[in-house]
């Protein structure tokens, strides 16, 4: 029987190497060091260095040590649970202008922990404002970076 390489890898690979050298070449554009130690390219560039080799390693993977498995049966249930989050996120991308990173954050927090994890609302609600707050802490009070905000200010 002749192994074949897992599909999904080879794709997902060449998808998200292609995907990381478009990150290299928009970041290569920014300035990569300034006066003060790295610019705005620095991080960029290294993670797209990163997605590139990872992926490139996962397509290696596949091709040099082929599965052979019995098709499993699709998990729609678990797709639909990550195509849910991923619809959750997408929706709070959305509403950062209008409500803000912070309430954005949280509520994205609070979907994700009370209705995908099934957790109690309040532990959700406690993740979620405490995940806020530790963003703040972090971003526009300790680093001085500026966050998108809502009309109450966060």
């Amino acid at each position: 029987m002749q192994s074949i390489p897992n599909k999904g890898d080879v794709i997902s690979g060449a998808v998200l190497a292609a995907l990381g050298l478009y990150i290299i070449s928009e970041a290569r554009q920014w300035n990569f060091t300034g006066a003060e130690g790295p610019g705005p390219g620095f991080f960029p560039i290294w993670y797209g260095v990163a997605m590139v080799v990872l992926s490139l390693v996962l397509v290696a993977a596949s091709v040099l040590r082929p599965s052979v498995k019995a098709k499993a049966p699709v998990d729609w249930t678990g797709i639909g649970r990550a195509l849910t989050v991923w619809a959750a996120f997408a929706v709070s991308i959305g509403l950062l202008k209008f409500i803000g990173f912070l309430t954005a954050l949280a509520l994205l927090t609070l979907f994700i922990v009370a209705v995908m994890y099934g957790k109690s609302w309040k532990l959700a609600l406690t993740v979620a404002v405490g995940n806020a707050v530790g963003f703040y802490l972090v971003f526009p009070l300790a680093l001085d970076l500026s966050l998108p905000v809502g009309p109450l200010g966060f």
